[in-house]
């Protein structure tokens, strides 16, 4: 039987145009329920619950699910799974009984969503994650979020970026999960994708319109002040929110989006879609058939390129990371460049003289022995009265300097051979 300010807040989050199926979710009642105390114009009848054994049932575990509840873990299917893996033998309404009153509301209601023919658009956003202590620090999270419109095909990366470069390394990585691309993209209107929205002229970053036409897309700005535009998209953030950042995650970034692609493949896409009541994997086989070919050609190229100066140690630094090159490059102007598949490489001029993964987690540093055992080179310089010298630095040749716009350039001749 329900309680009477059960249903009072029944009816109130229908007068605020809640659907059934969001009160169902958030009150823990069936939805045959929900629909029946919405249309009953008396109060109901209040009968004192009998309890019998139920307490008991999950007394055990109730100091483990209060501390989860600190943690900020409200999501019952989540806690349902956690401590049936313990010995819980209970049902999930005796679970829900327990939670409800530690449950806070949400403010407002799902977006409305639109429905698109198979392999037309996807949906895009990022969603914040506050801050977690990862790879042994404080970082703010952030998590990228691509929805195929049809099939509610989802595909989640969690960041520590939201940088232009970040964002078309997240849309390469989504392409590759579903192995294909759709005809357009809806954008919400974010700095890195508008640069211009009013109602005579929509104008996108340029590069990353570049970006987007070079694998056949098309991009779509929301509506200012119209998040609900893009719907699908934003309840998916929600449900990442609310069911998988509430697990318990290791404290890794790699780990964590390993964690998520799991997630992906064995929930969250596996999961029926309130509104076309199949599980995204399903409607995906009929989507990916109109999905446009997006590795016919080599991949878009993005490096990021920045310029330091090799220590007296033959150290450079890289994003609070050291990497050794050779010594007799100590002293000297170098160039970095962070490629697509996670590495660094170390120019001088020209010449690649060391290549490095990115460092993750604990480690602080890379070296290569053979970088010490080296002895610097003594390159002969020929004066104007014919003799060589090798240590007198006024006699050295200059150093040409080069835009990091001829190493790009360089860098992408590079790659379509």
């Amino acid at each position: 039987m329900i309680e009477i300010g059960e249903f009072f807040m029944i009816k109130e989050l229908y007068q605020k145009g809640w659907t059934i199926s969001a009160i169902s979710e958030e009150t823990g009642f069936d939805r045959k329920t929900i629909r029946k105390y919405i249309n009953q114009s008396t109060l109901p009848e209040y009968q004192k619950r009998k309890r019998k054994d139920t307490k008991g049932k999950l007394e055990d575990y109730e100091d483990y699910l209060l501390q989860r509840l600190k943690e900020g873990t409200t999501n019952c299917v989540v806690l349902l799974e956690e401590i049936t893996s313990m010995g819980y033998e209970g049902k999930m309404t005796i679970l829900r009984d327990f939670i409800r009153e530690y449950r806070h509301k949400p403010n407002k209601q799902s977006s409305i969503r639109f429905e698109t023919p198979p392999g037309v658009q996807a949906q895009m956003d990022w969603g914040e994650l506050g801050e977690r202590t990862i790879d042994d620090k404080l970082q703010k999270l952030y998590v990228f979020v691509m929805v195929l419109g049809f099939s509610r095909m989802k595909y989640m990366e969690i960041t520590t970026s939201m940088d232009l470069e970040q964002l078309m390394k997240c849309h390469m990585n989504a392409f590759a999960y579903f192995n294909g691309v759709p005809k357009q993209i809806l954008y919400d209107n974010m700095k890195t994708v508008v640069t211009k929205h009013s109602p005579a002229e929509i104008r996108f970053n340029r590069k990353f319109e570049e970006f987007l036409a070079y694998y056949g897309i098309v991009p779509k700005a929301c509506k200012p002040a119209r998040p609900q535009t893009k719907g699908k998209v934003e309840s998916a953030v929600g449900y990442l929110k609310k069911n998988f950042m509430q697990r318990k995650l290791e404290p890794s970034l790699v780990k964590m989006n390993e964690s998520l692609q799991i997630w992906l493949d064995t929930v969250a896409n596996k999961k029926p879609n309130q509104t076309t009541k199949e599980a995204p994997f399903e409607r995906f086989h009929t989507e990916q058939e109109h999905l446009l070919n997006w590795n016919e050609r080599p991949i878009f190229p993005i490096n990021k390129w920045t310029e330091t100066t090799v220590s007296l140690q033959g150290l450079i630094d890289y994003d609070e990371k050291q990497y050794s090159v050779p010594m007799r490059f100590k002293g000297q102007r170098v160039k970095i460049k962070q490629t697509l598949n996670h590495h660094i490489e170390i120019y001088s001029d020209l010449e690649c003289i060391a290549s490095y993964p990115l460092i993750t987690g604990k480690a602080k540093s890379l070296t290569q022995m053979d970088h010490y055992r080296e002895k610097e080179k003594k390159e002969k310089i020929v004066t104007t009265n014919g003799l060589a010298t090798s240590h007198n630095p006024l006699l050295a040749p200059k150093v040409e300097h080069r835009s990091l716009q001829v190493y790009e350039e360089q860098s992408k001749a590079g790659e379509n051979n």
